[in-house]
């Protein structure tokens, strides 16, 4: 079963095909995302590494965990379960306690 790991601290250099053939070394890599911010495509300095197996993504925590890449420190663990992204996050004119900025003479 394949294993999704998320890696951090990478510098904003590193391409996709740079975490490929690093994490070739601890097994068959099944795909490499970095993430980048939408406005302006530059990496925002995480991504993740699917590994084929759970053994080979364990190797690779074990390897690569605080190792060097293009300079940086990396950190290397087992990616979390994406939250939901709505959840905490203000809707506009979506609100039902009549909030908004009303000012220092809205309340006296």
């Amino acid at each position: 079963m394949n294993k999704k790991l998320y890696i951090g601290n990478l510098s904003s250099k590193v391409t996709e095909d740079d975490l490929t053939s690093n994490f070739t070394g601890a097994g068959q890599v099944i795909s490499v995302n970095i993430i980048k911010d939408r406005l302006t495509g530059l990496s925002k300095g995480f991504g993740f590494v699917e590994m084929a197996s759970e053994e080979e993504a364990k190797e690779a925590i074990e390897k690569f965990n605080g190792g060097q890449l293009d300079g940086n420190t990396i950190v290397v663990s087992e990616a979390r379960p994406k939250k939901d992204r709505d959840s905490g996050r203000a809707r506009p004119y979506q609100s039902d306690s009549g909030g908004g900025f009303r000012g220092s003479r809205g309340r006296r």
